[in-house]
């Protein structure tokens, strides 16, 4: 059938491969668990759309801004650019980078094409990635884009991102392709929960007559057992065999199975694939829900899951703007940690003198205080423009100590490099008057009267 379907002999081809895949699922490969998984199937996966929905909300609510970068400081770049807030007409910025994601994790490639107006960027759509097909020009070797079989599309007006591109690969290839045999057995196992709770959880088996029975019969039999037992608010009746029939279970109980065990394994796998920490999809790994490392879990997340995507996509959105300019999202309200924490991080950025208390407001949303952006130095925590006190009040005693021993005040403060002071004219009352000294006895002007 299939050679003269596609060969066909003298005949000429009935049917093209492309009408053929163009019929959609019917030709669809299926796995080896017996499901067939598509980029948009695959979603119908609890864990997988859990996954995406994290990723993607995780992304597209954080701050974003665009900045320019000068003499070593970030400064936000005014006036910002229209279209970081309205990507498009009718679509926010929240809903744009939700697709840009959504596209990058199911399909491996995100495909923004750029129209320009006399007034510069008009607009960013995000194309479907399944209908855009990627070649290089043989003479320039740069990419162009045809959308839909019609419309081709230079590089220039395209911003086209990957997840992972194989060396020498123009697109980026899709992990829902390359591990479909994994989320194959997630489909299959949610699929056969749903059947055996649909058609009743303990009333599989075998119906042993002892006599001979009709077609028609045997029929009426097993449709008459199955209308008392069939369904979930029938799976638990009681059942009634008369004239000798036996019925015997060819099920096997799940916990001998270890169904539930082997659903919560697909749900780690696919969070494994994702790279989502399973305490966010609601797993109870054993010694990992606790609360020191759930909170490493979510620093883990943003820093080796969320941190690649927010590279790639501000690296392929600043080709729009000018320059040393360029867009960067926020990562810090992720990244903060419990109350305690943050204090007691102010308070050692404070002692060391690399923040002030309107950069802890700034941080927290405060309002800026007076004399507040004045820095402290380590251990004195003092005004940095008055850091010498600390070296002057140590010489001060120093000189304290010389000048009850007995040595002369300037010449004191000289050798200490202090500056001359006036002095009242009154000594101290821990000096005692200098007595003429007799060369021949030099200890009689120490004897007491």
């Amino acid at each position: 059938m299939l050679s003269r379907l596609f060969n066909g002999g003298t005949e000429e081809r009935a049917i093209s491969y492309q009408t053929l895949f163009a019929l959609g699922d019917g030709f669809a490969v299926s796995t080896n668990a017996g499901t067939v998984i598509t980029q948009q199937d695959s979603l119908k996966i609890e864990a997988v759309y859990s996954c995406v929905r994290i990723i993607a909300d995780s992304i597209s609510t954080l701050p974003v801004d665009t900045y320019l970068r000068y003499n070593g400081t970030r400064q936000p770049l005014r006036p910002r650019p229209q279209w970081l807030d309205t990507p498009e007409s009718g679509v926010s910025r929240i809903e744009h980078f939700q697709q840009v994601l959504i596209s990058l994790m199911l399909n491996g490639n995100s495909f923004t094409r750029i129209l320009r107006d006399d007034q510069g960027i008009a607009a960013l759509v995000v194309l479907n990635p399944e209908k855009v097909q990627c070649s290089r020009d043989q003479a320039t070797r740069r990419p162009i884009y045809v959308y839909d079989n019609r419309d081709v599309i230079q590089a220039t007006d395209m911003i086209h991102i990957t997840e992972m591109r194989l060396p020498g690969d123009l697109r980026g290839r899709s992990r829902i392709d390359l591990i479909k045999e994994n989320l194959g057995l997630a489909r299959a196992l949610e699929e056969f929960a749903a059947r055996f709770f649909g058609q009743g959880s303990s009333a599989s088996g075998i119906i042993e007559f002892p006599g001979n029975l009709s077609r028609e019969q045997a029929k009426d039999l097993v449709d008459g057992f199955e209308e008392g037992h069939r369904g979930l608010r029938r799976s638990h009746r009681p059942g009634i065999l008369f004239g000798g029939a036996r019925f015997t279970k060819t099920t096997v109980d799940n916990d001998a199975a270890q169904f539930l065990e082997s659903r919560r394994f697909a749900v780690e796998e696919i969070a494994r694939i994702f790279r989502v920490p399973p305490s966010m999809l609601g797993v109870t790994t054993p010694g990992a829900m606790s609360y020191a490392s759930v909170e490493m879990n979510s620093i883990h997340f943003v820093q080796h899951t969320l941190r690649p995507y927010l590279e790639k996509i501000e690296e392929g959105y600043s080709r729009l703007l000018d320059g040393r300019a360029f867009m960067k999202f926020n990562v810090d309200g992720l990244l903060r940690g419990d109350q305690a924490s943050r204090y007691a991080a102010f308070s050692t950025g404070i002692q060391s003198g690399f923040l002030s208390i309107n950069d802890i407001h700034r941080l927290e949303d405060m309002p800026p205080v007076e004399g507040g952006d004045a820095y402290r130095v380590p251990l004195a925590n003092v005004d940095i423009n008055a850091a010498n006190l600390a070296e002057i009040d140590r010489k001060s005693i120093i000189a304290q100590r010389l000048i009850l021993s007995g040595f002369d005040p300037a010449a004191v403060l000289a050798s200490l490099g202090l500056p001359a002071v006036e002095h009242t004219g009154v000594p101290s009352s821990g000096l005692q008057p200098l007595a003429s000294v007799n060369p021949a006895d030099p200890q009689a002007a120490y004897d007491v009267k």
